[in-house]
């Protein structure tokens, strides 16, 4: 990173350059984002994974920056265009539309209009008209004819000449600038049903004859009509007021009111409709897509952010469900691990003998596997099959919960599902995923491809490479945060630790089925390929629960562990000791053992281990039980009040499952009492509320919930509010 880089970030994002520079050299050397905010607070100030990650990202668009400038400076220089002020405006351009904007003039160009009249030899008329000094066009004209380049009039030759202005008045700089920020503070988007397609395009309703600014457009509504036009149902234009726009160019361009005046005014309004227009709605486009990418992206981010840090159940013996209908319901039992233990099908919802039957094995079940816990998917027949178990005369208090199963079956069919249970079906599978998501819902939502899991907004339309990096981001952010247990994490939890990955996860697993549990966070270092590099990175975020060493279950990092034997050597106690006893560590005097690497952030960090070694940071699990009796939308009616647990986040409001197999929306206007700019800021995934019924559309199979206090007399106002995709 060139020093210049270093301090524009640090005056972007209002930081030291020591900051900025200590943290890209340590991204530089390998570092992950999870590595550098927790055990490198000293060395940058203690950043948080945001303030990191924003750097990173910010580096890489400059490189990039840098290295279009460099392509477009080796192109200049190939051609011989390159001069000492185009090369000094080139090296001050600070984004990539200025860049270009500089480039464009220069940029190889097709065989286009102007290029035709240059080719006549027109080029000198058009600099005598453009400087709209006292001539006459027309007797100018007269010298530029010639029959065999094709002017044969005076029009031919005025024409060729305005094609040439025409192309230097969209190359223009300044500009350029303007026209842009038009269309930013005035454009507006405009949409249109393509003829004959009202019927096939029905979702896009709201869109059939449709204008908004494109300064308050939001990002769900841009992308619906990006997508309504790629589908083939909309048509979709950008622009601002056509006469704002040839005023500004006007003013930039046509001096007086004399005859070449008017044609250079001729010549601005065909640049504008023909070239400019068209160029820059091009380029608000582009630029109103990658603002939508960006907050739709940040919406799912967020969202699955809460989905993984669900509160776990923990270790329990489990029982779960894959609900069905006329194919039955897959039974698995699982020990508190999440091995697999048993298989069964029963038919609860078919009568006679079959429900009997089913009643009969799932008691017996229970009784056989010590089952704490049962777990039912919230799929096809899932309340009915929560309260036929609820029915159950079982012979000890056991748990039932229903348990979201987006994603389950993406991950039945998955590689990863065949790797771990290569001899079982999709059906089995698919209800191991829905008890084990119980049990730790991160362990196992990092198996599925997060697209699949049922929480964002529009992830399909969105950038995908910039998606899958923000996605997994914040998959490795929060196994991290969490730490994984060695012992027993899968190998697709174990790649998302810091400095491993696919290879050194697969590793770790074979090592651990060949010598048997590890004994020590050191034992680590013996794995093939396992390096001091990935040790460094990864061995804070692994668990040894049992381990040799007290603080192998902790966040403590090895490279810290003579700090605290230090501590307890200077308390006249055993590190366990140390950790055992809440009046030894709270005599420590943290300011003894502060050096030169090590400083507060990292001793309070340590204390705060030695008070709770290797702390869940997830809350803790509660129990959640829809309403009795709920069970279909048809049993669904206004005015209810009913208990719903928050499924997804979008920017127009939040989907909240009731109990009936389809989500209500809470509209962003009926989150709060109070305005509401963000839904999550009210709002979480996971997150247990109480919603009033507004309006059930059966039709469309659409349920208007509310989070606001309902007087009666404003329910029917409130029924009538639709969201708009």
């Amino acid at each position: 990173m060139s020093n210049e880089h270093i301090v524009k970030i640090a005056k972007e994002l209002n930081l030291t350059t020591k900051q900025v520079l200590t943290t890209a050299t340590l991204l530089g050397e390998g570092a992950t984002v999870p590595f550098i905010a927790r055990y490198r607070k000293e060395a940058t100030g203690s950043l948080d994974e945001i303030a990191i990650t924003t750097i990173r990202d910010r580096i890489d668009q400059l490189r990039e920056l840098d290295k279009r400038r460099e392509a477009i400076l080796k192109s200049l220089e190939e051609r011989g265009l390159l001069s000492d002020e185009l090369k000094e405006n080139i090296f001050a351009a600070e984004t990539m539309a200025v860049l270009e904007d500089i480039y464009l003039p220069y940029r190889p160009k097709r065989r286009t209009r102007a290029t035709i009249a240059r080719e006549k030899g027109l080029e000198p008329l058009a600099q005598r008209i453009f400087t709209q000094d006292d001539i006459d066009p027309l007797a100018a004209a007269e010298a530029f004819l010639n029959a065999e380049r094709g002017v044969d009039s005076v029009g031919d030759a005025l024409g060729g000449a305005r094609d040439i202005i025409a192309e230097w008045v969209n190359e223009d700089q300044n500009a350029r600038a303007k026209i842009r920020e038009l269309f930013v503070t005035k454009g507006i988007f405009r949409t249109k049903i393509l003829s004959g397609k009202e019927d096939e395009g029905i979702k896009y309703k709201d869109y059939f004859d449709w204008e908004e600014p494109v300064s308050t457009s939001p990002s769900h509504r841009i992308l619906a009509m990006r997508r309504g036009e790629k589908e083939g149902f909309l048509s979709l234009r950008v622009s601002p007021p056509e006469e704002d726009a040839l005023a500004i160019l006007e003013s930039l361009f046509v001096k007086g009111e004399g005859t070449a005046a008017q044609q250079v005014k001729t010549a601005v309004h065909d640049c504008y409709k023909r070239l400019l227009s068209i160029s820059m709605e091009t380029e608000i486009r582009l630029d109103t897509k990658r603002k939508a990418d960006e907050e739709a992206i940040r919406v799912f981010v967020e969202n699955l952010r809460q989905l993984l840090l669900a509160p776990p159940l923990g270790q329990k013996n489990v029982l779960a469900i894959d609900p069905g209908f006329r194919t039955g319901c897959k039974v698995v039992c699982m020990d508190r691990q999440g091995k697999l233990l048993h298989t069964d099908t029963i038919y609860p919802h078919q009568s006679g003998e079959n429900s009997s039957e089913a009643a009969e094995k799932l008691l017996s079940l229970c009784d056989r596997f010590d089952v704490e816990t049962i777990a039912i998917g919230n799929g096809t027949a899932g309340r009915e099959t929560e309260a036929f178990v609820k029915t159950l005369d079982l012979h000890k208090k056991i748990l039932i919960v229903m348990v979201n199963e987006s994603g389950a079956s993406v991950y039945s069919a998955s590689d990863v599902a065949r790797e771990e249970f290569p001899d079982q079906d999709v059906t089995v599978r698919g209800a191991v995923s829905i008890g084990r998501r119980l049990m730790d819902p991160l362990a196992e939502l990092v198996k599925i491809d997060p697209k699949s899991i049922g929480v964002g907004q529009y992830q399909h339309d969105v950038d995908q490479g910039v998606l899958k990096r923000s996605l997994d981001d914040v998959v490795i952010s929060c196994v991290n945060l969490v730490g994984v247990e060695v012992n027993t994490a899968s190998k697709q939890l174990l790649m998302y630790v810091s400095g491993l990955g696919p290879q050194l996860a697969g590793n770790i697993v074979e090592y651990r089925n060949e010598h048997g549990p590890f004994r020590s966070r050191e034992e680590l270092k013996n794995v093939s390929k396992l390096g001091p590099r990935a040790f460094e990175q990864a061995a804070g975020f692994l668990r040894i629960r049992d381990g040799e060493n007290p603080l192998d279950r902790s966040a403590v990092h090895p490279e810290s562990y003579y700090i605290v034997d230090t501590m307890a050597r200077d308390m006249g106690c055993s590190v366990l000791d140390l950790i055992q006893n809440e009046n030894l560590w709270n005599r420590i005097d943290l300011v003894k053992y502060v050096k030169d690497t090590v400083g507060l952030p990292t001793l309070n960090d340590i204390m705060q281990e030695l008070a709770k070694p290797g702390r869940d940071p997830r809350r803790e699990f509660e129990v959640f039980s829809f309403t009795k009796g709920i069970e279909k939308i048809e049993d669904v009616t206004p005015g209810m009040k009913l208990p719903g647990v928050v499924t997804n986040i979008t920017a127009f409001g939040a989907f909240v499952d009731i109990g009936v197999h389809q989500d209500g929306l809470v509209h962003i206007s009926q989150l709060s009492d109070r305005f509401v700019k963000n839904p999550s800021e009210v709002v979480k995934v996971h997150q247990k509320v109480d919603v009033t019924v507004l309006d059930v559309d059966l039709k469309r199979k659409r349920i208007s919930l509310s989070l606001k206090k309902q007087p009666e007399a404003n329910r029917e106002r409130n029924n009538t509010e639709i969201h708009k995709e």
